[in-house]
């Protein structure tokens, strides 16, 4: 039987890659018919026809207990598919979950065969999707991280100008950073389950009638709980992309009328995610002529 390596560290885990892992996979887990996934930040197989299998390397073992319990607490609770788990484990310090496999393919590998007429009836069904996601009230989501949303804000804020710079942002943008954020009031909303990462690579469609039809939303190691425009921050920058009728026709699908400050509101959350890279989200979506986060905010919002 084939152990799993060591994977304590970021740097051991960069180091393999997901051929490296089969042989564990396969003798350790006993497993067969698996190829891996070339997407994702963690390795992702198919197992089958039918079954798809994530692992957990030790340095994120953390990871595994959100992602189940997403998991568990979703399934059949949205109006678009979530996979069910059939097997939640460890092995040599790696975690793993054996889930359902999704039907269709991603919305990212689907959206340039898509019609505008396509994207605009799948933009409602998406907010009606990420709805459900937020109105959902479980106790077993109390596991979800921050424990404290203001107290999580509040450190993203202080530590918001050196993580840019991090990035390679350019100064001129930097220098803007702390006065836009004083200036957007986020308040005191409730505290709601995120995916975080709701995008075009996490969400499934098929396209064998008509029209596209959403098959699955996937990938909530990354969940927390906080609020709600949280989401619209991966929302505004990797579904609709600058795109703002598609937005509208989200935005009514979630049930959701902006009011002025929406968009001022997202680029304050967008500056203060954990995964935020502006440097890169400036060279994928459109740039206003006047480079400031006010135009900015309303490019993408």
């Amino acid at each position: 039987m084939t152990s799993f390596p060591p994977a304590s560290t970021e740097a051991e885990f960069r180091a393999l890659t997901r051929q490296d892992l089969l042989p564990a996979v396969t003798g350790s887990l006993g497993l067969r018919d698996v190829v891996p996934f070339t997407e994702g930040s963690l390795p992702v197989y198919a197992v089958g026809d039918d079954l798809v299998l994530k692992l957990f390397p030790p340095v994120y073992l953390d990871e595994l207990a959100t992602e189940r319990t997403m998991l568990e607490v979703l399934h059949g609770k949205l109006p678009i598919p979530t996979p069910a788990v059939h097997d939640v484990g460890e092995r040599d310090g790696w975690g793993y979950v054996l889930m359902e496999r999704l039907r269709g393919e991603t919305l990212k590998d689907a959206w340039p065969k898509l019609s505008t007429e396509d994207k605009h009836r799948l933009a409602p069904e998406l907010g009606e999707a990420l709805a459900a996601l937020h109105s959902l009230h479980d106790p077993r989501l109390d596991v979800l991280d921050p424990p404290d949303w203001t107290a999580f804000l509040a450190k993203q804020r202080a530590n918001a100008v050196e993580h840019h710079r991090r990035t390679g942002l350019d100064e001129s943008w930097i220098g803007q950073i702390p006065a836009f954020l004083d200036s957007v009031e986020l308040g005191s909303p409730p505290v709601v389950p995120l995916h975080t990462e709701f995008m075009r690579d996490h969400v499934m469609v098929t396209h064998d009638g008509e029209r596209p039809r959403l098959t699955g939303l996937f990938d909530f190691e990354p969940a927390m709980r906080g609020a709600a425009e949280y989401d619209f921050v991966a929302v505004g920058l990797f579904v609709s992309g600058g795109d703002k009728d598609f937005l509208r026709r989200l935005l009514t699908g979630y049930g959701s009328a902006p009011d002025e400050e929406f968009s001022r509101r997202c680029l304050a959350y967008a500056l203060l995610h954990v995964y935020s890279n502006f440097t890169w989200y400036l060279k994928v979506l459109p740039a206003p002529e006047e480079p400031t986060l006010e135009n900015l905010s309303r490019i993408w919002w």
